[in-house]
């Protein structure tokens, strides 16, 4: 057997660590769907529990605070988990840390936030030809109370009906949501 040679373990130390920061630098949906330290899966979808949530650089309280949220109930994506962190990505791409207990299980999707002007037909089925019994405008927050077959389930205080899936943030293509 050879003796070691610290020259090489420090190489294989900094090797390591690299790789691991090269990992975590990867967004989660490049990685594919794995179990955060929650026990869930990430990516996922959840929403703001809280009318106000500081979202930070990093994950911890001594972090800087770098923007708030202002709304409860908007979609957000968690990507990563740190302990009782959270990773998360908004509707812009803007990404930063929330604390977990400031997240909510309860789906929710924003109508096109990504348009200006085009309205959204809201459907009485769950098919492209089923009658419109609304139209929403761009970032309309709504519940989303199921998906499947490439439509979600969504309602408010004045509508209940169905919505293109391709139509929301808040929902990945083609997932299925059961309530």
């Amino acid at each position: 057997m050879t003796r070691s040679n610290p020259g090489l373990r420090l190489l294989l130390c900094v090797l390591t660590i690299f790789l691991a920061i090269s990992w975590n630098a990867v967004p989660a949906d490049a990685q594919g769907t794995t179990t955060g330290t929650s026990g869930l899966p990430v990516p996922r979808f959840v929403s703001l529990k809280s009318d106000r949530v500081n979202v930070r650089v990093g994950p911890s309280r001594e972090h800087a605070v770098a923007w708030t949220f202002v709304q409860s109930g908007l979609p957000v994506e968690i990507i990563q988990e740190f302990e009782n962190w959270r990773r998360i990505r908004d509707w812009e791409g803007k990404v930063g840390w929330v604390f977990h207990s400031l997240l909510s299980g309860r789906r929710t999707a924003l109508v096109t936030p990504w348009e200006k002007t085009n309205r959204t037909p809201l459907r009485a089925r769950s098919k492209s030809d089923a009658d419109i019994v609304a139209e929403l405008e761009p970032f309309v927050l709504t519940s989303v109370t199921e998906c499947a077959g490439g439509w979600c389930r969504v309602n408010g205080e004045q509508y209940d009906g169905w919505l293109d899936q391709t139509r929301l943030f808040g929902v990945y293509p083609d997932e299925v949501v059961e309530d």
